[in-house]
């Protein structure tokens, strides 16, 4: 009798076990959640969704699980999931031989996803003033600030692919917290309107994803640039054109050492 139970035991044991390995592997799990039926999001566009095409965008060439993107931005697995199984209805990313999801055609994403931003209307700007008219004097100063800020639109362009000299100089920060150390440094004050510093509120956290660091001074990626850009008013389009030859290099290199 009592052999009996304990061989129940060890059968449960075991099978739970199996339960959980079962749970943990990413093409068991889709099929147990019923593959194409999972859930799907509205739109592959909206704030915590682009959060899964920057990480696919900014790593040319890297095959992902699902639980590995959801890490990577800090979103839940089973968003990630929603937003992967739209995207492979979408025809923007596919499954390889391994089952991990790789992206199909990144330029026609990326293309797709800064046609539908709109950076004017999605941030919040708060609107400065300063008597530096020269913008390399107003980067200077920048490369002081140890806060977390990110450069973007013309400005941030001008020094990853010098075309458009910028008059305004944007910069995402996290929050209103970080702006002091910005405002001391580069000397700025309050104006209601016509500023030649805005600093950004960011519609989502997302934005700072991949931040790169040229002379000491923080630029967003440029997948960020190309989609704050596009749709960017004084010649936003036209830099943009230019920082898109610069990620078709960027990924045409990554694709060849990965052959």
């Amino acid at each position: 009798m009592v052999f009996l139970q304990l061989l129940r035991c060890s059968l449960l044991f075991n099978y739970v076990r199996y339960l959980r390995t079962f749970a943990i592997s990413e093409h068991l799990y889709m099929a147990a959640n019923g593959g194409h039926l999972m859930r799907k999001v509205r739109n592959i566009f909206e704030p915590k969704a682009s959060r899964v095409l920057r990480c696919l965008l900014a790593n040319p060439g890297k095959a992902w699980s699902v639980r590995e993107i959801a890490r990577e931005v800090q979103v839940s697995v089973g968003y990630t999931h929603a937003v992967t199984a739209s995207l492979l209805d979408l025809g923007y990313v596919v499954r390889n031989e391994l089952n991990l999801i790789e992206t199909l055609d990144p330029i026609r994403l990326l293309e797709r996803w800064a046609s539908y931003h709109q950076y004017v209307h999605e941030n919040k700007f708060l609107e400065y003033y300063t008597f530096d008219r020269e913008i390399e004097r107003i980067i200077e100063k920048l490369r002081k600030v140890t806060s977390d800020y990110a450069l973007t639109t013309l400005s941030g362009a001008y020094l990853v692919s010098p075309y458009v000299r910028p008059t305004i100089l944007e910069l995402y920060m996290k929050n209103k917290n970080q702006a002091q150390p910005i405002i001391d440094n580069l000397q700025l004050r309050p104006t209601p309107r016509d500023g030649n510093v805005r600093l950004v509120l960011p519609y989502d956290d997302g934005v700072f994803y991949k931040t790169q660091v040229l002379g000491a001074v923080k630029i967003v990626s440029n997948v960020q640039l190309y989609v704050d850009l596009i749709n960017y008013p004084s010649r936003g389009e036209e830099a943009a054109q230019k920082i898109l030859d610069t990620i078709r290099e960027k990924w045409s290199s990554s694709l060849l050492k990965g052959q």
